[in-house]
């Protein structure tokens, strides 16, 4: 009995506490929440036509890259501030000098027909790129003619560099080709391949088919890689349909015909903004436009005072550039480097457009308007008068026109000529043969902010500094960070140079232009990054999604209070 007693008791405290711990447990509610689940079609408008869905040649035409995009891989890639990311790589390493780099590829990749990914895919690829067959640059065909390609194992490669050069991994995103396809097509045939119109990549979607109407390839059909190395893309497929025109894109959208529009152009936007079911996504292109101004004209001396270039800068209104006669599809700029990449100072100076401190400066620096009248400053019998040569587009002259209006309420007179792009580029900057141009600097394709070719005193004589900016502190900085492999290091070269630059101002930084495309809100998982190309605005389609799935969560409610 006393045994049996005892068993009760112990049962007894039992119940009690467990009672007491329920008492004291919230209540818990079931929650269903949406998740990213596999399924769906994506179709996007794609202005442009179809040439050819080979890496090796789509350098011109921005069409075929957003397709090659998603079929082909490179070894690496870059996110959106432009730092290396794994690709077909899954590792790399540097030696100390900067000079040999090593990748490792996944052992895991492998054809879209199934066989792997091999350094002889590489190499193969950059014997191609160095071919007459393909359509890269010269000045990329030459680089890779210097480096010394080595086979380490079937997974392992090595490149060895004749001088260190930190911009290195921006020239290993090429797609890679596949060698067992493609090793018996002569280079001078490469453009006629039937591969062309039946790619086989490594991407993360594979090409089905074309589309046609009338004997005109009218769109391309993806579908998902199901052997992806990285997470598997939610999207089953993926179709592209081509048009000729931003406009005709938009209205196959309002047509129901497709869910993307590949690229909106201000004759559209308005009308795509008061679309309520589609998310206009903006984003900073690879692109800046300026007035380069010739830091070395006999006929201009006064462009060498940097408080001269100062004036001219705070006595342009860029805001009404960019708000208006861009129709806000562009951001102001302040320096060289782009905003959103790793090596850009936030804090650069940033000037406002101050009229009255502009006349106050070159006041102060002797530029006044002569007692016998008139309405340009003068210093010395020399006068505030040049000419700003500028592109003969309609955007462009509004833009030299908007300028010389500015620059006449401070005092200095500019006389503008329009010229076609080409003759800008070869008869005015190449030769230096300018006071003042307007143009637009183009980065696309190169995540790394490197802007040595364009600022650095080496290239002032036959290179791309045409405003022969010499400026030995600045070039120091540019020359330490080209060889430089720790990015912490190099972001701190390049706002010593960004500090520098905003003073010196050789050139006058106007706005960095955007980049807008649309997508139906039924499509989740969008997001915006600045561009280092186009095709960009495609880079985290892999996380984009059209169905989702409930998932079960359960949250803990709050009692009310006695």
């Amino acid at each position: 009995m006393k045994k049996l007693r005892w068993q009760i008791l112990v049962v007894a405290v039992t119940l009690v506490i467990v009672a007491l711990l329920l008492l004291s447990q919230q209540p818990v509610s079931v929650v269903l929440l949406p998740e990213a689940a596999p399924g769906g079609i994506y179709t996007e408008a794609v202005v442009g036509s179809l040439g050819r869905l080979n890496p090796m040649l789509d350098w011109n035409n921005p069409a075929d890259r957003d397709i090659n995009r998603l079929i082909f891989s490179g070894l690496l890639k870059f996110d959106s501030r432009g730092l290396p990311q794994p690709d077909l790589a899954d590792s790399w390493g540097s030696s100390a000098d900067g000079t040999q780099y090593n990748f490792s590829i996944r052992p895991t990749a492998v054809w879209h027909d199934g066989e792997p990914v091999t350094t002889d895919d590489v190499i193969f690829t950059i014997e191609v790129i160095k071919s007459s067959g393909s359509l890269f640059p010269q000045d990329i065909k030459d680089l890779w003619s210097q480096v010394d390609v080595k086979k380490l194992d079937d997974h392992t490669i090595q490149f060895k560099l004749p001088e260190p050069f930190a911009p290195f991994l921006d020239y290993v995103t090429f797609g890679i080709l596949p060698k067992h396809l493609l090793e018996t097509v002569p280079a001078d045939q490469l453009a006629s391949a039937e591969f062309n119109l039946q790619p086989v990549g490594t991407g993360p979607y594979k090409f089905e088919r074309l589309t046609t109407s009338g004997g005109q390839i009218t769109g391309v059909v993806l579908a998902v890689n199901e052997e992806y190395y990285l997470p598997r893309p939610y999207i089953e497929q993926v179709v592209f349909r081509f048009y000729p025109t931003s406009a005709a894109a938009f209205d196959a959208y309002q047509q129901g015909e497709v869910l993307g529009v590949s690229q909106i152009t201000n004759d559209v936007l308005q009308s795509a903004l008061m679309e309520q079911n589609l998310s206009v996504y903006t984003s900073r292109l690879p692109q800046m436009g300026l007035v380069f101004l010739n830091n070395n004209s006999p006929t201009a001396p006064f462009l060498q005072n940097a408080q001269v270039r100062r004036a001219l800068l705070l006595a342009t209104n860029r805001n009404v550039i960019a708000s208006k006669i861009l129709a806000g599809q562009a951001i102001i700029a302040d320096g060289p480097i782009l905003p959103g990449s790793w090596a850009y100072y936030e804090d650069i100076e940033h000037l406002d457009y101050d009229p009255d401190a502009a006349a106050t400066i070159l006041k102060d620096e002797g530029y006044v308007i002569p007692a016998g009248g008139g309405d340009v400053r003068a210093k010395d019998g020399q006068f505030l008068t040049f000419t700003l040569v500028h592109p003969n587009d309609s955007i462009h002259t509004q833009i030299a026109q908007a300028i010389q209006s500015n620059w006449a309420m401070v005092g200095v007179k500019i006389d503008l000529q329009s010229v076609a792009y080409d003759s800008l580029v070869n008869d005015f900057l190449t030769t230096r043969n300018y006071q003042a141009v307007l143009a637009d600097l183009n980065t696309a394709r190169t995540p790394d902010p490197d802007p040595y070719l364009f600022w650095h005193q080496s290239e002032a004589t036959g290179g791309q500094n045409y405003s022969q900016w010499d400026n030995r502190t600045a070039s120091e900085f540019l020359e330490t960070a080209r060889t430089e492999a720790d990015y912490s290091e190099r972001a701190r070269l390049y706002r010593n140079f960004q500090v520098i630059f905003a003073k010196e101002l050789p050139s006058l930084p106007l706005y960095y232009p955007v980049y807008s495309y649309g997508v139906d809100v039924q499509v989740q998982g969008v997001q915006v990054a600045p561009m280092y190309d186009v095709s960009d605005r495609l880079a985290l389609i892999t996380e984009w999604y059209l169905v989702t799935r409930r998932t079960l969560e359960q949250t803990p409610q709050p009692t009310a209070n006695p």
